[in-house]
């Protein structure tokens, strides 16, 4: 039975163009295999490419200073560090790099950084680490699809240099 099964899929594999090394490639595209990032590219110089990098980092830094300031329910502390993650981040911001992001991810940043703002100020009224924690997941779920749908590459030059 299993020599039937494995002779008929062979041949099925056969019959659509697949040989038995591309459905083997093709399966390990999708498992731990080397997948190709299908993400959009943001190309950046390098200066603008370590300015976003930073920020994110800086995102990054503060979600850990979040979580650790809801732990020990220091509610003033979360409010500080979702603060300095909110709209005042987006002024550092150069216009020509704004100007070379798609309004999309423009879109979903100035949205992060008002909901850190929102964050700060439910923090500091309502003072429930609980209701905190589902704010930070909500941002956190921006994160995760910016991340789905972007990649920063160094801008190529004319002559294909970095």
């Amino acid at each position: 039975m299993k020599t039937t099964f494995i002779s008929l899929l062979y041949g099925l594999m056969l019959g659509l163009g697949l040989s038995p090394a591309v459905a083997a490639e093709d399966h390990a595209q999708h498992g731990h295999g080397m997948a190709q990032d299908q993400r959009a590219v943001l190309a950046l110089t390098p200066p603008e490419r370590a300015m976003l990098l930073e920020e994110m980092r800086g995102f990054l830094s503060g979600v850990q200073v979040i979580t650790g300031a809801l732990g020990k329910q220091d509610m003033q502390a979360v409010a500080v560090a979702a603060r300095g993650m909110g709209q005042k981040m987006v002024h550092d911001v150069p216009p020509v790099l704004r100007a070379k992001l798609p309004p999309e991810f423009r879109q979903l940043g100035f949205s992060v950084h008002g909901d850190f703002d929102q964050l700060a100020m439910d923090a500091e009224s309502m003072k429930d680490v609980s209701y905190s924690l589902n704010q930070l997941s909500a941002i956190q779920q921006k994160c995760v699809a910016c991340h789905s749908v972007y990649q920063i590459q160094p801008q190529m030059g004319i002559n294909g240099s970095h």
